[in-house]
């Protein structure tokens, strides 16, 4: 199975910046990127900010922007975005009973989980006990299927100084929950932290982050106050197969300097 995961492309009504990046030109350049050489894909996941502010042509731009995907997609809300303009651009977008927007998919290779971690106000990530008895049912009906979790805000520490408060507000309860699930985790892919991470908890759970498709910081795990910068648009490729996982970090508009020569081996 082949997941596109694109994360954080805080969308601004047309023609205005983010950050001193133009967040449309971004994701227009990377969705043209996927169309061309993923067109084979079954699933793109975006987690979350998906919008700078929530604007209402945030989200009508973004829906033109997927437009042309052949497959489905699952979009997460992140900190930045907000609900009732996100509903009123998606309306049918999968959501649970309580009009949280989280849902299942099921594989041949377990169970994926989209969790909804948005709490209007908050920077960091709420998780309260609504949402934690759908997270319980979720994994009830995995069974003995692992399960993919994708989410905003990253449940585990991630140990840069500037996200240290502004992470998931759970007091651990997600990541209880999946480390006691009895098909075990396979993945914990998120966003939020505009910066590539890949790590293990101390249970063993891994998890991994990918890079915002538009501004990002310049890598300093120590400082409170890092600096915003600009790169190419990117994306990451996951796959779930037989295999187990696996995410390929891809960056639009690489130049080439040179050609390999096939390697035959041993």
């Amino acid at each position: 199975m082949k997941i596109i995961q694109l994360t954080d492309t805080h969308l601004m009504p047309p023609g205005h910046p983010a950050y001193g990046v133009d967040p449309e030109a971004q994701l227009r350049a990377a969705m043209a990127d996927i169309l061309a050489d993923h067109a084979d894909a079954d699933l793109l996941v975006i987690t979350g900010d998906l919008s700078d502010r929530g604007d209402p042509e945030a989200y009508a731009l973004l829906r033109d922007i997927l437009a042309p995907l052949p497959c489905p997609v699952r979009l997460m809300l992140g900190n930045h975005d907000h609900r009732p303009a996100f509903l009123e651009a998606f309306p049918d977008h999968p959501r649970d009973e309580g009009g949280y927007v989280q849902s299942v998919l099921d594989t041949r290779w377990g169970r994926l989980l989209f969790l909804d971690t948005h709490e209007a106000g908050v920077i960091g990530g709420i998780y309260g006990p609504d949402r934690l008895a759908w997270l319980d049912a979720a994994l009830a009906g995995a069974g003995d299927r692992p399960v993919t979790v994708f989410l905003h805000h990253p449940p585990v520490s991630d140990g840069i100084r500037h996200f240290r408060d502004i992470g998931l507000h759970d007091d651990g309860a997600v990541l209880r929950r999946l480390a006691a699930h009895p098909g075990g985790v396979r993945h914990i892919v998120f966003g939020h932290i505009h910066t590539p991470l890949t790590g293990t908890t101390a249970e063993g759970i891994a998890f991994s982050s990918g890079q915002s498709c538009t501004h990002r910081f310049i890598t300093n795990i120590d400082l409170p106050d890092p600096w915003w910068t600009g790169g190419n648009p990117c994306y990451r490729i996951l796959t779930l197969d037989d295999g187990g996982f696996r995410a390929y970090g891809v960056e639009v508009g690489q130049v080439p300097t040179g050609r390999s020569e096939p390697c035959a081996g041993p």
